[in-house]
């Protein structure tokens, strides 16, 4: 299932977590430092932006990173774009 990438940036929480992916790739306990809400709930969140091709994932031994998928916004930049033309 695909999250369309607008509802995704709607929660203000993903978005204070791709804020913080953009500067660099972190971790799940990483993020949640940062975020008055549990490190599960911040999984369900980063799951959203992973269903929304908004970030990406990969396994470093036992750690997942995560970090900002730029392809993935290629969708948003397209839409956006077309109001400036």
């Amino acid at each position: 299932m695909t999250t369309d990438a607008f509802q995704a940036i709607a929660d203000a929480n993903r978005r204070y977590l791709l804020e913080e992916l953009r500067r660099h790739p972190r971790t799940v306990n990483e993020l949640a430092a940062g975020l008055p809400i549990s490190r599960p709930a911040v999984s369900q969140h980063l799951k959203a932006l992973l269903e929304s091709n908004l970030v990406t994932v990969s396994s470093q031994g036992t750690r997942r990173i995560y970090a900002i998928n730029t392809a993935g916004f290629m969708h948003l930049n397209l839409w956006i774009d077309q109001f400036w033309d």
